[in-house]
C-alpha cells in the first residue's frame, strides 16, 4: 500500500508499506515524521505558515496517538465526509494524471 502526500506544486511524499505490514496509529505517526522533514525540505516555510491535512476517519488517522502528534505540531485536519459523493482531491488531482503514464 502506499500513502502519497502532495500539493499544489507535487508531491511531498510518497510512503510505501511493505507486504504483509498494516498501518496502526505509531506507523501513521512515524509517516507524519517524515512527511514533516519533507515539507521541511521540499517546501520551506510551509511549517511556519501551517500545514493542512484532509484524510478521512481511519483508525490510524483518529487515534489519540496521531492526534496529539498532530496538537503538537498545530497541524489542521480538513474534514472530508466518509461516503461523500465529492471526489476526493486524489482522485481527481492524482491518479487521474497516474492513470495517464
Amino acid at each position: 500500500m502506499a500513502t502519497v502526500f502532495w500539493d499544489a506544486k507535487g508531491v511531498i511524499l510518497l510512503d510505501i508499506l511493505p507486504q504483509g505490514q498494516c498501518i496502526n496509529a505509531a506507523r501513521y505517526c512515524s509517516t507524519l515524521d517524515r512527511l514533516k522533514e519533507g515539507i521541511r525540505r521540499k517546501r520551506p516555510g510551509l511549517l511556519r505558515r501551517g500545514v493542512v491535512l484532509q484524510q478521512d476517519n481511519a483508525t490510524p488517522h483518529s487515534a489519540n496517538l496521531t492526534q496529539q502528534w498532530l496538537q503538537r505540531y498545530g497541524w489542521e485536519i480538513l474534514p472530508h465526509l466518509a461516503h461523500s459523493p465529492d471526489l476526493s482531491p486524489s482522485d481527481f488531482h492524482l491518479f487521474g494524471p497516474l492513470k495517464r503514464h
